[in-house]
């Protein structure tokens, strides 16, 4: 009978070899290969909850530095209120692709904005990271999502100039700028995080 001699904490372990090879073979043969359950979350169909994520896969926006990200719409659609801040520039929320930093900068300001306040404390599925989506942002929501909104004019975070901002028009899909302390619906978004 041959014997496997294994250098074990500084001294040997001495095994019968079938011995060896059955243990070996009884440890690889119980484990799985593969996790049980993957916890890998996938983007659904374009118009699709996405569990998990706090709400619809609007599609996949470009970063502006040669990356992309998907998209996520919430579920929520809120009634009509101002942009805010009507005769006010507000240089920092002026980009058509980066909501979030338009609205962080809309918080942040000494001038009172409702549309972007509706973000704040805003949470699904544990993200509470929602934003009032830039100009493209929502460009790629009517483009690819248009049934899950009213056929109504929705506020971007971008502004136009201090007495107006960008409206996105999901009846006949037109972008224009529209009077600040004029109603509007609302609808926001978030990055996911998911990366592949």
């Amino acid at each position: 009978m041959s014997e496997i001699t294994i250098p074990f904490h500084g001294g040997k372990l001495v095994v019968p070899e079938s011995e060896a090879a059955r243990a070996w073979l009884d440890k690889v043969l119980s484990e799985p290969i593969y996790p049980a359950k993957l916890n890998i979350s996938f983007p659904p169909a374009l118009g699709e909850y996405w569990a998990g994520e706090g709400g619809i896969f609007a599609g996949f926006m470009p970063d502006g530095i040669g990356g992309q990200y998907p998209l996520v719409a919430s579920v929520d659609d809120f009634d009509p209120v101002e942009w805010g801040s009507y005769g006010q520039d507000e240089p920092d929320a002026k980009s058509d692709i980066d909501g979030r930093a338009n609205t962080l900068a809309l918080i942040e300001s000494k001038h009172d904005h409702p549309a972007a306040q509706l973000a704040v404390g805003y949470q699904k599925d544990g993200h509470s990271d929602f934003f009032l989506p830039a100009q493209r942002q929502i460009s790629l929501c009517r483009a690819t999502i248009s049934d899950k909104f009213e056929k109504a004019w929705y506020w971007t975070s971008t502004q136009y100039s201090a007495s107006s901002a960008w409206l996105q028009g999901f009846d006949g899909g037109y972008q224009h700028g529209a009077d600040k302390a004029t109603k509007y619906r609302v609808r926001l978004v978030r990055r996911s995080n998911f990366k592949f």
